[in-house]
């Protein structure tokens, strides 16, 4: 009986290696995966959130800016092609008291 429990023994002890090496080899390939992630990641430009919210504020600013230099260029050209363009100026009339002397 007693070389039974040895044999028996033997065995677990060797399964628990077994179990305890690929526990090992789990952790190892975690640890590999997650290094290769991180170097790929790296490679591939991706922005951190603060660069994005940061970039994203200036194109706001941006198209704000442009709504405003639009709208002020508008004005700026009804002005000036206002009179000439649309509407003619009032002539003097030939009596009128400046051109009769």
């Amino acid at each position: 009986m007693q070389s039974e429990n040895r044999m028996f023994d033997d065995f677990v002890k060797m399964v628990n290696g077994v179990a305890g090496t690929m526990a090992g080899m789990g952790r190892e390939a975690e640890s590999s995966m997650r290094e290769k992630m991180r170097e790929w990641m790296a490679g591939a430009d991706f922005v951190s959130r603060d660069e994005f919210e940061a970039v994203k504020a200036m194109a706001a600013a941006a198209r704000d800016e442009n709504e405003i230099l639009k709208s002020r260029l508008a004005a700026l050209e009804a002005k000036v092609a206002g009179p000439a363009a649309g509407t003619k100026r009032a002539s003097k009339p030939k009596d009128s008291p400046e051109t009769s002397s």
